[in-house]
């Protein structure tokens, strides 16, 4: 008696268990009894599609997504079964959240139109088919859209670039008021540019300029800004598709328009718009170039750093101390290497900078990282700069330098020296074309290149004072660069002329003071 009253009160009889469960399982008939349902339509209806014209199709990414929503239900509805139970709930219609949700699917693309096969004509000649599947390339694909005035804008972008080529894609601009939408209206004028001469792969950069006939959201309630990108029958002349890409949104008391008035002064004098920085570059070049030229242009200079996977951990940590201090912003660009431009869509970076920063400098700035600008010791930078303020756009000449050869003098002690300091012979070989590197004044250019711009308005001016050093590969170099030390002032090396050249080497110990000043010893253990 003793233990059947024990095995009673631990629950121990297996009766009361199995009238639980009855109980639950009728309780849920109703929900059985629908999902049951649901899966033989499902099959009834897969069944059916087999017999059905090839036109009608269903794709497996159709399929897994709807038999993923019917597992999610049945987890869902076991779950809150589950749960009802232990918790001896009588309810069991309440949804609780399944604890493993399925994993997204990529939603499938369209079907393709209804498939063409060959057939004999009325005058017996066979009519071949042609039965189109997926895509190449994008239409379009934006990086950014930026105010360019009171009543222009800019939006950059890739796209298809034999769409370009071969044929005549159209570009339309329309703005949306946020407050009433019905108010919408389309740009005068709309046009684009190609600025990467032609050296695109599979995607060109296109910049898209809108100019309304009026001035667009004047009252600063916000709205946004759609380009309507049209292939006129490029890739397919019986279609004329069209995207509708929501481009630019402005929301209430965001636009400060002061700033487009000829009057306002821009916040940096000199800023640097950085090509894409790719590769394992070495931070101790990037300390050198970014130390350099921050004395070089001073309190209101900034740099815009662009990593396309580049900028690994000890770059970053380089970076740090000029981001802290407000000289650098570095943006993540990374995601553009799923698009084939032309050397890591630089030509798309190098627009986005301009157009994104035009109303912030005075001055924009396009070289690389192994290249150093110089001023005559007797000038200096803002002198040099105000010379040119007649010019949109200045070049500068390349005076280039080995990577390789070394003083005598410095052997054994290489290793203590900067890049800069101790690459001492520069190539005078003649005859050749060297490219150059310039700046422009940001407000009178409409797109841009590597080398120069060619859609500006105003003059260029190629004969400066100021050049540029290039230790051409140097920053890629992640081991000592010295690999020949010579002992002579002129003479040929590798069939190639070289004379010593100590011009950027005498500034090395003020540039090094300078460095310890602003971020004091924090990178004194930089590694190649």
């Amino acid at each position: 008696m003793a233990k059947d009253r024990d095995h009673k009160e631990r629950g121990g009889g297996g009766h009361g268990d199995k009238k639980m469960c009855v109980g639950v399982i009728w309780n849920c008939a109703a929900e059985l009894k629908l999902l049951l349902g649901a899966l033989f339509i499902l099959c009834s209806v897969v069944t059916v599609l087999q017999f059905l014209p090839s036109r009608f199709t269903i794709s497996p990414t159709d399929l897994r997504l709807c038999l993923s929503k019917i597992s999610t239900a049945t987890t869902t509805t076991a779950t809150a079964i589950s749960n009802d139970y232990n918790d001896g709930s009588s309810s069991y219609f309440s949804i609780l959240p399944s604890p493993s949700p399925s994993p997204p699917y990529t939603a499938a693309p369209p079907p393709p139109p209804a498939v063409e096969h060959e057939q004999i004509l009325n005058n017996s000649i066979l009519k071949r088919a042609f039965n189109p599947y997926g895509a190449a390339a994008y239409n379009f694909i934006t990086m950014g859209a930026y105010r360019g005035g009171p009543n222009t804008f800019a939006v950059v972008g890739l796209s298809s670039k034999p769409l370009h080529v071969f044929g005549k894609p159209v570009y339309e601009c329309e703005w949306v008021p946020k407050n009433n939408p019905e108010n919408f209206t389309f740009a005068a004028q709309t046009y684009k540019i190609l600025p990467d001469w032609g050296y695109g792969r599979v995607y060109t950069v296109v910049v898209v300029n809108c100019t309304f006939s009026v001035p667009i959201n004047v009252d600063n309630t916000g709205g946004s800004l759609f380009l309507h990108a049209s292939t006129s029958g490029g890739g397919d002349t019986k279609f004329n598709l069209t995207d509708r890409i929501l481009s630019l949104e402005e929301k209430p008391d965001s636009v400060d328009f002061s700033i487009f008035s000829a009057s306002s002064k821009p916040k940096y004098d000199y800023l640097y718009c950085g090509s894409s920085l790719y590769g394992s570059l070495s931070p101790q070049r990037m300390r050198e170039w970014i130390a350099y030229h921050v004395r070089l242009f001073g309190e209101k200079s900034h740099f815009v750093i662009h990593d396309a996977g580049g900028v690994h951990e000890e770059v970053l940590e380089v970076l740090k101390p000029w981001m802290e201090l407000g000289y650098v912003t570095l943006q993540d660009i990374r995601d553009q290497e799923r698009f084939d431009g032309y050397y890591h869509n630089q030509f798309l970076v190098v627009n986005d900078c301009l157009h994104r920063y035009k109303h912030m400098a005075k001055w924009m700035f396009f070289f690389d990282v192994d290249e150093f600008i110089y001023v005559p010791s007797k000038q200096n930078i803002k002198s040099v700069i105000d010379s040119q303020s007649d010019f949109t756009q200045f070049t500068i000449e390349q005076n280039p330098m080995s990577g390789q050869l070394c003083a005598q003098d410095d052997y054994g002690k290489a290793h203590r020296r900067w890049g800069f300091e101790k690459l001492v012979y520069k190539d005078v070989k003649r005859g050749i074309r060297r490219d150059r590197k310039y700046a422009i004044q940001p407000r009178n250019v409409f797109a841009t290149g590597v080398h120069m711009s060619m859609n500006l308005q105003g003059r260029s001016n190629h004969k400066t004072m100021m050049r540029y050093f290039h230790y051409h590969g140097t920053i890629a170099k992640r081991t000592e660069p010295c690999r020949n030390y010579v002992n002579w002032t002129r003479d040929n090396f590798e069939n190639k002329p070289y004379v010593l050249d100590t011009t950027l080497r005498n500034t090395a110990l003020a540039v090094k003071k300078f460095e310890y000043s602003m971020i004091g010893s924090r990178l004194q253990n930089t590694r190649q």
